[in-house]
């Protein structure tokens, strides 16, 4: 590891301008990023594509070998080449350089060598120049590919902070698994529709609970609206049970007004998901209300559809999980 550690730094501190005219040309490409590699650099390159289409340039590896059986069918005029190559003499790429020339608008090479056949014919070469590999018997590709890797994700985050690619961009690529949840915007999770409990905030306690039903996934909290259909409080089943529990059966006929939650917290649609669930959190609620510009109730996050979705704590440490708690009283 910590061979590979310093082969890094001192990649690093090789280069040069071409890095910066690589990174000028790839943000003029009105094609996608088509890296190529062969062996070993073609698995790094499969993961530099990865990073380049998840953070907005399009992208797409190309094995050298399937290339030049017929695989360049899939370049385009557009598309900038990015060739990986330690040696930068690696049979299969020699044999496409020819075609890649006249089928690209320009080569861009990430080598060791600048003066081999590879970084002689790229428009840019970024040469990170001769390094030890950290197989003991300096063969097997190691400290090579983990230069070329980290230049990939170099080239990738540098193109996205130009282009302020941002967290909700990150999200639109990621819809899948906590982490699209955790970046999405809470009007892609919120309840809506026929999940949502709503009534007038002029009714009895005894009318809403008997008369609010909804058909889908049921959540502890009523939505109470004024004449204008605005949101004027929130009522939970947590602040029901407290009124059995105080015996303060009075108030079940009373307007629910009397004893709702008024102004309760609300977000908008969208707001961040992870700062709605860190609301919920450090606030103690198991509800939070989704309102539109002119404060109208049109969705509803309740935290047992969140659980899980946690922001990690400002110190790096995971916190535990999200218990249900029940929404503070009026």
């Amino acid at each position: 590891m910590l061979a590979e550690a310093d082969a890094l730094k001192i990649a690093a501190e090789r280069l040069g301008s071409a890095f910066d005219l690589a990174i000028a040309g790839l943000l003029r490409c009105r094609g996608r990023v088509v890296v190529i590699g062969v062996g070993k650099s073609a698995d790094v390159g499969q993961k530099i594509v990865g990073t380049l289409n998840s953070t907005g340039t399009r992208s797409f590896m190309l094995d050298a070998t399937r290339a030049v059986h017929g695989d360049l069918g899939a370049v385009s005029p557009d598309d900038i080449a990015l060739l990986l190559s330690h040696s930068g003499e690696s049979d299969e790429l020699l044999r496409l350089l020819p075609s890649l020339k006249s089928l690209t608008a320009s080569l861009i090479a990430i080598t060791g060598n600048g003066a081999s056949s590879v970084g002689k014919a790229a428009d840019i070469s970024i040469v990170y120049g001769p390094i030890t590999e950290a197989c003991p018997l300096s063969l097997a590709p190691s400290a090579s590919t983990t230069i070329m890797l980290a230049l990939g994700d170099a080239i990738a985050f540098s193109l996205s902070e130009e282009r302020r690619f941002g967290p909700e961009d990150f999200a639109r690529f990621h819809p899948a698994g906590s982490l699209g949840r955790k970046l999405a915007a809470v009007e892609t999770v919120m309840r809506r529709g026929e999940d949502l409990r709503l009534a007038s905030a002029h009714d009895t306690v005894r009318n809403v609970f008997a008369s609010v039903q909804n058909s889908g996934r049921r959540t502890g909290a009523v939505m109470l609206l004024d004449d204008q259909k605005r949101l004027a409080g929130l009522f939970t089943d947590s602040d029901l049970a407290r009124l059995f529990a105080a015996r303060q059966d009075a108030f079940f006929d009373k307007p629910i007004s009397e004893v709702m939650i008024r102004s309760p917290l609300t977000v908008t649609p969208t707001v961040r998901l992870v700062e709605a669930v860190e609301l919920m959190r450090s606030k103690k609620i198991s509800e939070l209300p989704v309102v539109d510009a002119e404060g109208c109730p049109i969705g509803m996050l309740d935290i047992t559809d969140l659980i899980g979705l946690v922001p990690p704590a400002n110190d790096g440490a995971p916190r535990p999980a999200l218990k249900l708690f029940p929404q503070t009283g009026a």
